[in-house]
């Protein structure tokens, strides 16, 4: 069936669906590490979206209870060729089944390859800001973060690589790339991904691609495969998920996927040290998710975060000292707040005490990060449009 042939699903994004009192991180947590009172605040921190998953999601993981028989997951042939049409048709990107490895959510494939392609005091190579578990994970494992920090031109995150060449001293043996970019939400042109690629053989660096976000791209935007990128076979490590996709993080489900043959056996003897196997109702949703139904459905949720994310813009670029770097990919808002002459404190405090918001510590992201915070658009308009009136009142005296 081709995409063609879908109906838009006419998904009813802004339902509000209270998520309180539901075992939900996002917003039974927020009270106790930002201070942010349960009832009246405004989660918009942890990277999941207040929306369901796509009916066909909900349809598998329904046909599964119905059955009632919950053992364990046998031939995972469908589940593989699922992940095969998924990147061929979405991201023109052909995957070898034998290829793919199933981890517990790409937070832990970032740990197995930490673990499986690295020594204890090896360096590991971030751009940041970035994505704040890969630096917990690297020194969790007794590694070492070494920041390559991006330039922010204009608001807008680029590479030097002259400058991170003078950093390395040799010791460093892996590189994690964001792409699309988490928080900046950069997608990386090609040119930008072959300068990644030459800096990793340069420094003899295997490179792991984090690609959890390369569905959800803005309109008039283009994600490329590190995959795409020639010359870095030998050394490269895709990683990518539904979860992010489609909303499932729970299912904790992400894949690893490794082209080199020696790599490939690499990381197989540690997944086989470490026993990991797969949950089957993370295989039975990703499975549905990645089909003509869920790629109609993520073309509709494209369409009303982009509608989100110019609400947003627009009214807290209105409010002096305040800017939100232009988003290109994922749902995660980074505002600068540089420009009001406050220090972190203060214009934290008025985020979380006056307007009431939870939202990302931008110095838990890195060198680079201090000035900014990370929101969450992921949610029915009305809330990003009530978050923006507080923000708005918040920081009012700018006015």
């Amino acid at each position: 069936m081709s995409f063609d042939e879908i109906e838009v699903t006419n998904v009813n994004f802004d339902e509000i669906i209270e998520r309180r009192g539901t075992h939900c991180a996002k917003w039974d947590k927020m009270e106790a590490v930002y201070g942010v009172p349960a009832e009246s605040g405004i989660a918009m921190w942890v990277a999941d979206m207040d929306f369901r998953p796509p009916q066909v999601v909900q349809d598998a993981l329904q046909a599964q209870i119905n059955h009632g028989v919950h053992g364990y997951f046998g031939d995972d042939s469908e589940y593989l060729a699922a992940i095969q049409w998924w990147m061929e048709n979405r991201h023109g990107w052909k995957v070898d089944a034998d290829a793919i490895f199933t981890t517990h959510g790409l937070v832990n494939g970032t740990a197995m390859c930490v673990d499986a392609f690295t020594q204890p005091g090896d360096g590991v190579v971030l751009f940041t800001p970035v994505y704040h578990a890969f630096a917990r994970v690297i020194k969790a494992a007794e590694r070492r973060v070494v920041e390559c920090p991006l330039t922010n031109t204009s608001g807008r995150y680029e590479m030097d690589f002259d400058a991170y060449d003078a950093l390395m001293t040799g010791d460093e043996k892996m590189l994690i790339l964001c792409s699309p970019h988490n928080p900046g939400g950069r997608v990386w042109s090609r040119e930008e991904l072959q300068g990644v690629a030459d800096f990793a053989k340069r420094h003899d660096l295997v490179l792991v691609s984090d690609e959890i976000h390369h569905d959800l791209v803005m309109p008039g935007q283009k994600h490329i495969p590190m995959a795409h990128i020639d010359g870095i076979e030998d050394r490269l490590v895709m990683m990518t998920a539904t979860t992010k996709t489609f909303n499932m993080a729970g299912s904790h489900v992400g894949n690893v996927i490794i082209a080199d043959p020696k790599m490939r056996q690499q990381f197989a003897a540690r997944m086989a040290a470490m026993g990991s196997s797969p949950n089957s109702f993370g295989l039975l949703m990703a499975t549905a998710a990645y089909s003509p139904d869920g790629a109609a459905w993520v073309d509709e949720l494209m369409d009303y975060l982009d509608g989100n994310r110019r609400h947003f813009d627009e009214a807290v670029n209105a409010i002096p000292g305040l800017r939100s770097m232009p988003l290109e990919a994922t749902y995660l808002a980074w505002v600068d707040f540089s420009g009001t002459g406050m220090d972190r404190t203060e214009f934290t405090e008025r985020v979380e005490k006056s307007a009431r918001i939870a939202a990302n510590h931008g110095a838990t992201f890195g060198t680079g990060g201090e000035s900014f915070m990370r929101f969450n658009l992921a949610m029915p308009r009305a809330r990003v449009e009530e978050a923006c009136e507080r923000l708005a009142k918040a920081f009012s005296d700018l006015q």
